[in-house]
């Protein structure tokens, strides 16, 4: 098999044509993990043994009917799976194991996915590096000494090393695009709601969506297809239908986000790629410009008021009480409390502190409520903005990946690394990670597109084309880990 078309359409293909089976297959991934995974960390949970089984149940005659049919998929180990453990790589979950499966994971099931393990994050997906794991950090495949991005780093890093095609994240303030920038791969957001999240161990309820990472913007897009649509067991879920869209590149208006433009901290060698894509852009007639959001400048406290306080609220669960770790205490306060300050690690203390603060009496209208009127400034920049253009562009990520360490003594420098993903979390817009580059030090560089809400399959269709005029088809190697 060759390992630089380990895409959707490359094994479907040759499904189709009998020259593979989902098995040899099956048998190329596990083997491939054998080899790279003690070096690179992706996977926490391998569900090898299910894997064999289900594909034993799989039909040669719904090759065609199942879109995902013998394609191997990670999950993100903060999605149910039934009958195997969702830790969310914390210790207060580590040995919880769900008795349903998230309806996005059954969904890619149903269209013929084959599970093969649950990936590493930040614990409760609170993180950019996934140093913040309870087990283990994932390191990035085109750099081991480097991290793969946070909070689906495992996933990322999965994706990247074509240890399988396809993997699932979650993204609350760019989990998913921010570390797909670090690994060279493709990371979609979907629009808030589009895909549903019952049977993801929620972070904070408004902003947290599910989506897919890919090698290619259309493996992305067939996985969001299958995902997405209304599912009575989540309120907030919207009966999206994706419908595939085949509108040329030159139609599209772009605009390119000034304040993420100018914004001091950025690494010049990743202006410079944007610089480059602005030029392909040019060359193949699309209109491109300057596009203002003047109150982007107050996402980062924003998100760690609003985010954060959601948290507070959503992990109050986690008591010793119900499910996952107890530690004994002599009342129920002292279980309460042991159970907690073992099981959580220091970033999710600080945030949930952080927004309990910010939740308390007197201090609610100073913050949390102002945090949110803020946060409508900003949709409503974004909803000015759209006016004129079709998809907003801006580097995913301020630098390409750092070294492990580098950041973790320093949480406002940790944040800052999801200062150009976080605004599309508040807005709940759809945004892709693509690659557009490698810097001089061999390391991948992402390019954002924005898109208006319930517009994802623009998004998709003009990154697939983007995509295509960039041409980037380097790969970490692995023969040296």
């Amino acid at each position: 098999m060759e390992i630089k078309d380990f895409t959707i359409g490359y094994l479907k293909n040759e499904y189709k044509k009998r020259n593979i089976s989902p098995k040899e297959v099956l048998d190329f991934v596990f083997n491939r993990i054998r080899l790279y995974n003690s070096k690179i960390n992706s996977f926490i949970t391998l569900t090898e043994e299910h894997a064999y089984k289900s594909v034993e149940s799989l039909k040669f005659e719904e090759v065609d009917l199942k879109p995902l049919w013998g394609i191997p998929v990670a999950i993100k180990d903060n999605m149910c799976f039934k009958g195997f453990k969702t830790t969310c790589s914390s210790k207060i979950l580590e040995n919880f194991v769900p008795i349903y499966t998230a309806t996005a994971v059954q969904r890619l099931i149903d269209a013929g996915a084959i599970i093969i393990g649950k990936t590493n994050l930040d614990e409760f997906a609170m993180g950019s590096s996934t140093e913040n794991s309870a087990f283990f950090t994932t390191s990035n495949p085109w750099d081991v000494e480097r991290v793969p991005g946070g909070s689906s780093g495992g996933s990322a890093a999965a994706v990247a090393a074509r240890l399988v095609p396809l993997a699932t994240g979650s993204d609350t303030g760019g989990s998913i695009r921010q570390p797909a920038s670090f690994c060279g791969v493709v990371g979609f957001k979907p629009t808030y709601g589009t895909v549903s999240r019952y049977g993801l161990v929620a972070f904070a309820s408004s902003l947290d969506q599910i989506g897919p990472f890919a090698t290619k913007v259309k493996d992305a897009e067939v996985a969001f297809s299958v995902m997405s649509g209304k599912d009575d067991m989540d309120s907030t879920s919207h009966p999206y239908e994706f419908s595939h869209v085949d509108k040329n590149i030159k139609e599209y208006r772009i605009g390119i986000i000034k304040e993420l433009y100018e914004t001091k901290g950025f690494d010049p060698e990743v202006l410079d790629s944007l610089n480059d894509v602005i030029g392909l852009l040019k060359a193949e007639g699309v209109k491109v410009d300057f596009c203002s959001l003047p109150h982007l400048e107050y996402s980062l406290p924003v998100y760690y008021l609003v985010a954060t306080s959601e948290a507070s609220s959503n992990l109050a669960r986690f008591d010793g009480i119900r499910y996952g770790l107890r530690v004994e205490g002599k009342d129920v306060i002292e279980t309460f409390s042991k159970t907690r300050g073992q099981g959580f690690g220091s970033e999710v203390k600080r945030r949930i502190m952080l927004g309990t603060y910010a939740l308390s009496s007197g201090y609610y209208d100073a913050y949390y409520l102002k945090a949110s009127k803020v946060r409508t400034l900003i949709v409503k920049d974004f909803e000015r903005a759209f006016r004129e253009f079709d998809c907003l562009l801006c580097p995913t990520s301020p630098t390409t990946a750092f070294k492990k360490g580098d950041k973790t003594n320093d949480p406002l420098s940790m944040y800052l690394s999801d200062i150009a993903t976080i605004p599309v979390n508040l807005a709940g817009l759809p945004g892709i990670s693509i690659p557009s580059g490698l810097d001089n030090k061999g390391l991948p560089i992402g390019l954002q597109i924005i898109g208006r809400p319930f517009e994802d399959n623009e998004v998709l269709n003009f990154a697939n084309q983007l995509e295509s005029i960039i041409n980037f088809e380097a790969q970490p190697q692995l023969g040296g880990i």
